[in-house]
């Protein structure tokens, strides 16, 4: 998903046209020192997108792959100035990420979870893909890790055409995009639910309980007809390892049995870890084949059965999921603009994107394990698909980084509604939502909670707006209940698929 969704891109349109966004996806790896000489080798994953020639924005997340801190993830925003040197096949760079989260070593590593990480660093463009390193700082203010050393990266670049604001495919004769030039993928919701052997130890040394069931999102873009890309992000939502998660990134085949009906096989490594779960460094590896039906042009449910092993302890499972999905093609661009009249056929889908703050109120006495009387502040980013100009499907993902709940992540989806008032440019938006939460000490039983939020918003801008929002979340098997109050920058942009 990441590749499609900029956050302040700039694709400004000039007359009938729309000029693409260069992009690139981006994995760093930074070898960090934590107290009494513990080293936590940390894997980043950052999709940035050029707001001008000088200036790339967009989401990242972090996650421990090597150590003893297997889960500790976060999930933030990174910005990057750059300078592009001989011939533009060499580039000089600094960035900053400002992210939350943390993992195994709870508030007393992560403090509140507020993570700050800076880099300087160069990169060689080659026809492989871009390879590059440099110095980082990751730093934790009120944790206990400050820790500047040396980082690789490697950098995937693309072009995509999307259209700040909201922008309509117009209706006269054009020449439309071919087959050929066109980026297929699909969007999932994902249920998955584990099922652990005997002699399986948590992280502490119990027993681990037979099964976790997760909530989630999962990625595929094909690199042709039958080889695919995949990504995907779960949360613990059932069982006894509430705080546990998991980023995957992956690759696929899939063969057609018949006309709509599909078969493929996968396999996935990542991080992952949290909820007691023994996962080591953080490392997971899974192989998953899959069904998948057609249930239109574009929705489609599919099955999947698995087994993820984390290399370093005894954990393993075999997993069964199920998924609801979105099945679409997008303009695959090599050039800098593209005419709207080459864009007949496509349909033009509204999105806004929210860089979200919360905070968390105490609504009941025993809502946290520790720190009880702390409220919890959390950033994060919020996506909303617009499927009328009154209803969107809603998700969003934050994580604490102030009130000693550092760990502590919420990943949820569902929908809601925007009602513009008389015609100006206030609006009010109400949504439900339901997901999973874990870790900080928030008493969230197995992990699944749901969350009703409603507010006023102000449209600066055809782009721009701002959103204020009061709401409750609970714990329907746990002691969390909270009052929540947001605050939202959004950002609308158009995508363009069929």
């Amino acid at each position: 998903m990441v590749f499609l969704l900029p956050v302040f891109a700039s694709a400004e349109e000039e007359g009938s046209s729309i000029d693409s966004v260069p992009a690139k996806f981006r994995f760093t790896y930074d070898n960090a020192s934590l107290p009494a000489g513990e080293k936590m080798g940390f894997l980043g994953t950052t999709a940035l997108y050029d707001v001008n020639d000088w200036l790339s924005f967009g989401p990242s997340a972090y996650g421990a792959l090597v150590g003893q801190r297997g889960g500790f993830i976060t999930l933030g925003m990174a910005t990057e100035l750059r300078k592009e040197l001989f011939d533009n096949n060499f580039e000089v760079n600094a960035g900053m990420f400002v992210g939350a989260g943390g993992g195994r070593g709870g508030f007393q590593l992560a403090g509140g979870g507020l993570m700050l990480r800076y880099h300087l660093g160069a990169k060689l463009k080659t026809f492989m893909g871009d390879f590059g390193g440099g110095i980082s700082y990751i730093d934790f203010p009120d944790g206990a890790i400050h820790s500047s050393q040396p980082y690789i990266s490697y950098e995937f670049p693309f072009t995509t055409l999307i259209a700040s604001g909201r922008r309509d495919v117009p209706d006269w004769e054009g020449a439309m995009i071919g087959r050929g030039s066109l980026s297929e993928q699909e969007f999932a919701t994902v249920f998955r639910t584990y099922q652990i052997p005997t002699g399986v130890l948590t992280d502490s040394g119990r027993a681990q309980y037979k099964t976790i069931n997760l909530m989630g999102i999962e990625w595929n873009r094909y690199l042709d007809d039958n080889l695919f890309l995949k990504i995907e992000s779960e949360g613990a939502m059932g069982g006894q390892s509430n705080g546990y998660m998991q980023i995957l990134f992956g690759l696929g085949y899939r063969f057609e049995l018949m006309d709509g009906t599909w078969f493929k096989l996968s396999s996935s490594l990542g991080v992952a870890g949290g909820g007691d779960v023994a996962t080591g460094g953080g490392l997971i590896i899974d192989a998953v084949a899959s069904l998948q039906q057609r249930l239109g042009d574009n929705l489609f449910a599919e099955i999947s059965a698995g087994y993820v092993k984390v290399p370093e302890t005894s954990f393993k499972a075999v997993s069964y999921a199920g998924k609801i999905g979105y099945h679409f093609y997008t303009p695959n661009v090599r050039s800098e603009s593209v005419d709207l009249t080459d864009l007949i056929g496509f349909d033009a889908a509204h999105f806004r994107m929210r860089t979200t703050h919360q905070t968390y109120y105490k609504a009941a006495a025993n809502w946290r394990s520790h720190h009880a009387n702390l409220n919890v502040d959390l950033l994060g980013i919020q996506m909303d698909y617009f499927l009328h100009d009154n209803f969107y499907l809603t998700g969003q993902g934050l994580a604490a980084y102030k009130g000693q709940a550092g760990a502590y992540m919420t990943g949820l989806v569902g929908g809601g509604v925007h009602l513009p008032l008389f015609g100006s440019p206030l609006f009010i938006d109400g949504e439900l939502l339901v997901g999973a939460a874990g870790g900080g000490g928030l008493a969230v039983g197995g992990g699944f909670v749901w969350q009703g939020n409603a507010g006023l918003g102000y449209q600066f801008s055809d782009e721009f707006s701002l959103i204020a929002q009061y709401g409750y979340m609970a714990a329907p098997k746990g002691n969390f209940r909270a009052k929540v109050l947001s605050l939202s920058l959004g950002y609308n942009l158009t995508l363009f698929s069929r």
